[in-house]
């Protein structure tokens, strides 16, 4: 792929697209399939890198997978207590999902295991992983006390714990529910708000005993894991970049077929609604286990919003295109309450208010979010991916309503999550 592209403003939306699947359902499609008993059958798994690097790490534990034709994967689980001590350290690439959930499997095997990853993920905190799986018995060092990787498991007998989590995140919650199926007790696990529940769901059909609660949820082992069909929806996060561009350029009208809205990663539909965004939701059904739409979205004149508190967490890998939304509303919008943000594949506050100012965009940096007023031209520039596909695939967007044409840099990054991205935003457009 291509490191740098130049984006040419204009050329509204039209017609019929699909994004690629679910990276969040990807990955735990492949993990509960590998740990279930007997076949598991995938279809629509997105082929990102993230998922691959998952993948590779259960075949370099013993398990078979086999690709076939129609987008079909089988996967061989091996049971819970079927997988095989690895004979290389398991690289994760830049998939925080694979480290951070894996530490928690990996934790109550029989067996030692080593997780590394490239330079941006040897930077993310793993401590909000490391010190609860601790509290439950696990053998845990890493760089800085566990802060950071590569992680070194050797695995031992773990007990269920009650978990307050600092932070609504799904894959602490993940982490600690992947590591409660083989704890002697019950693993409950507390947020401050609601994170995506898409574990909960998955485990659930894959046959484990899981109740969520408010404000939590619990997990009781014993169950062995089954295996499935699993068909994945498309991606919400990647369906907004297609949604922010129906929105902010001229004359479009976009259905996006098939995308997972399940209610806990939605938050970006109703943060667009509330700016106004004319967004249809068509032939709602479920597919196992998540709720799905497709997604139809007009042309609008967006106002500015105040975004805070529980819809944050709803909403969390959306906010860099979010912002590109801001710039074309009419007033103020205020993000707050995302400092999370700060510890992505990169600082994504301090990431898009540079290449957003570098557009001409009025933006301000705050500890935890941003404040965006709208209504300012976008020039023609030279602005940069920085290695994070969600700030490149941002960019994007944002070029379509600028003076001229924008270069950008740093964007094979793209494939992390949305491969084929630059030749399906070129093909949804009219120019």
């Amino acid at each position: 792929m291509r490191d740098l592209q130049v984006i040419r403003p204009g050329g509204r939306l039209r017609g019929e697209i699909q994004v690629p699947g679910d990276k969040s359902i990807s990955h735990r499609a492949v993990m509960l399939g590998a740990l279930g008993k007997g076949e598991t059958v995938v279809r629509g798994l997105l082929r990102g890198e993230d998922n691959l690097a998952t993948l590779e790490a259960f075949r370099g534990m013993g398990v078979e997978v086999l690709d076939e034709p129609g987008d079909v994967l089988r996967i061989r689980g091996r049971g819970l207590n079927g997988l095989q001590e690895p004979q290389d350290v398991i690289d994760c690439g830049n998939s925080g999902t694979t480290m951070r959930l894996m530490t928690g499997l990996l934790a109550g095997q029989r067996f030692f295991s080593v997780l590394t990853g490239d330079r941006f993920l040897r930077k993310r905190p793993m401590k909000r992983v490391v010190v609860p799986l601790t509290g439950m018995g696990a053998r845990i060092l890493g760089r800085a006390g566990g802060e950071f990787a590569p992680l070194a498991l050797k695995g031992s007998p773990l007990t269920g714990i009650t978990h307050q989590s600092a932070v609504a995140s799904a894959q602490v919650k993940s982490a600690l529910m992947l590591a409660g199926l083989y704890a002697d007790g019950p693993t409950t696990i507390r947020e401050p708000h609601v994170s995506r529940d898409h574990s909960e769901r998955m485990l659930r059909w894959f046959g484990a005993d899981v109740r969520p609660f408010d404000g939590g949820v619990t997990l009781y082992p014993g169950r062995a894991l089954q295996g499935r069909e699993v068909t994945v929806p498309g991606d919400i996060s990647s369906a907004a970049f297609f949604m922010v561009a129906a929105l902010i350029v001229p004359g479009s009208e976009l259905i996006i077929r098939q995308v997972g809205v399940n209610p806990t990663r939605s938050g970006i539909i109703d943060i667009l609604r509330a700016m106004g965004g004319q967004i249809e939701l068509l032939d709602q059904r479920e597919c196992s286990g998540e709720p799905v739409a497709d997604i139809l979205v007009r042309a609008s004149d967006l106002k500015g919003v105040e975004i805070g508190g529980a819809l944050v967490p709803r909403a969390i890998d959306e906010f860099p295109v979010i912002s590109v939304a801001a710039c074309f509303a009419e007033g103020r919008t205020v993000i707050r309450d995302a400092r999370e943000l700060r510890v992505k594949e990169t600082d994504r506050i301090a990431s898009m208010c540079s290449q957003l100012e570098a557009l001409g965009a009025q933006v301000e940096a705050r500890d935890d979010g941003m404040v965006i007023d709208g209504g300012s031209e976008l020039g023609a520039a030279q602005v940069s991916a920085l290695g994070d596909h969600r700030i490149g695939m941002s960019m994007a967007v944002a070029a379509l309503r600028a003076r001229g044409s924008v270069t950008i840099s740093e964007t094979a990054c793209t494939a992390t999550s949305f491969p084929g991205f630059w030749e399906l935003f070129d093909a949804s457009r009219e120019v």
